[in-house]
This record gives structure tokens, C-alpha cells and sequence, in this order.
């Protein structure tokens, strides 16, 4: 990781391949890449997501995992190389347990909206599932430890109750789905 980027455009890539961290060349398009690709757009749109007002611990807790997946993107770039370790999985952990004890229990289920800092991170923890469909995918083709998967689904998890939390700031709260099979059964009880 000496290497620091001084020139933007190479134009090394301009034959359709691009270089991983060990000097190797493959194609754009290959499953790491691809992952790597996923882990840098979630990591974009966390960044979009810290614009928003939130808790500071939150925030803390947020920019951290920017660093994390830059750990992961890191790793993911150097077969065989390990970036992310077990203790960022366990941070996520915690985080999760200690702000999912802070909320009411889901009763419904509840849609991708509310407050802007709450939708922006339910598109954060769908971003997330790509980035850990294209780590599993990238999996079964080649080696890959285990951590940056493990890393990619807590923090999916995490987003999620992240976004409760948001709908919850100033007073707020989650937006419900409205099925039709719970109307019914909602008017079939009514009076």
C-alpha cells in the first residue's frame, strides 16, 4: 500500500483491465472488481448519508465504517492479504445490539422512507446486500476469508436499525407498510 496515486488518468485502463494492488491486471469487469466496485459505491453513499443530521455517536460510528470498507476494498484489491479484522465485525456487533435495544419491536413491516437521513440509509444497506451478493459471488470463484462477507451483512444489518433510529429523531417514526391482507384483517375485526 506504499503506492499513492499522483496521476489520475493512466490511461492504463483503456484495454477494458485495471490493476489490482499486487501489480496483477484484470479485466473491469471480473467478479472482484465488480465487488470491489460495489464496496466503494456503498461507501459513496455513506458519504452522502453523514451530510444528514444524525446522533454523534451515530456519526462516529458511520465515518468508522468508511475507513472499515476501505480496509475491505483494500483486502478484496490484494488476494491474500488480510485488511479488515474480526475486531471490526464485533464493533458492528455491539452497535447493533446496543441501538436495535433502543427501539420498539416491529410489529409491521416497514418501507425505505421517512426523514431524508433515513431513506438515504435504507439505500446504504441495499447498496450493502449488493456489495455482499458480489463478496459471495467473488467467493466461489476464488479464495476470500471470510470477514469482509461477515462485515458486509452486519453492517446491512446495522443500516437497517440506523434508519429506525434517523426516523426517530425528533420525534418521528418508521413508515408502515399498508398491506391488503392486513386491512382485511383489520376490517374483519372491527365492529
Amino acid at each position: 500500500m506504499g503506492k499513492r496515486l499522483t496521476q489520475i488518468a493512466t490511461r492504463t485502463g483503456d484495454d477494458g483491465t485495471t490493476g489490482l494492488a499486487n501489480n496483477a491486471r484484470v479485466g473491469k469487469d471480473s467478479l472482484r472488481i465488480t465487488a470491489i466496485g460495489e464496496v466503494d459505491e456503498l461507501n459513496s453513499h455513506l458519504g452522502l448519508l453523514l451530510c444528514e443530521p444524525m446522533p454523534d455517536g451515530v456519526r462516529e460510528l458511520l465515518v468508522d465504517v468508511q475507513h472499515q470498507l476501505f480496509n475491505l476494498g483494500g483486502e478484496l484489491s490484494m488476494p491474500g492479504f488480510e485488511l479488515l479484522k474480526t475486531q471490526a465485525v464485533l464493533q458492528l456487533d455491539q452497535a447493533l445490539a446496543d441501538h436495535n435495544a433502543t427501539l420498539p419491536r416491529l410489529a409491521e413491516f416497514i418501507l425505505p422512507a421517512g426523514t431524508r437521513g433515513a431513506a438515504q440509509a435504507h439505500v446504504c444497506r441495499t447498496v450493502a446486500r449488493r456489495a455482499e451478493r458480489a463478496v459471495v459471488a467473488l467467493g466461489r470463484a476464488e479464495t476470500v476469508r471470510e470477514a469482509p462477507r461477515h462485515y458486509l451483512n452486519r453492517l446491512s444489518d446495522l443500516l437497517f436499525v440506523l434508519a429506525r433510529v434517523l426516523n426517530r429523531l425528533d420525534g418521528g417514526d418508521d413508515v408502515y407498510w399498508k398491506s391488503e391482507r392486513m386491512a382485511r384483517e383489520g376490517d374483519a375485526g372491527a365492529p
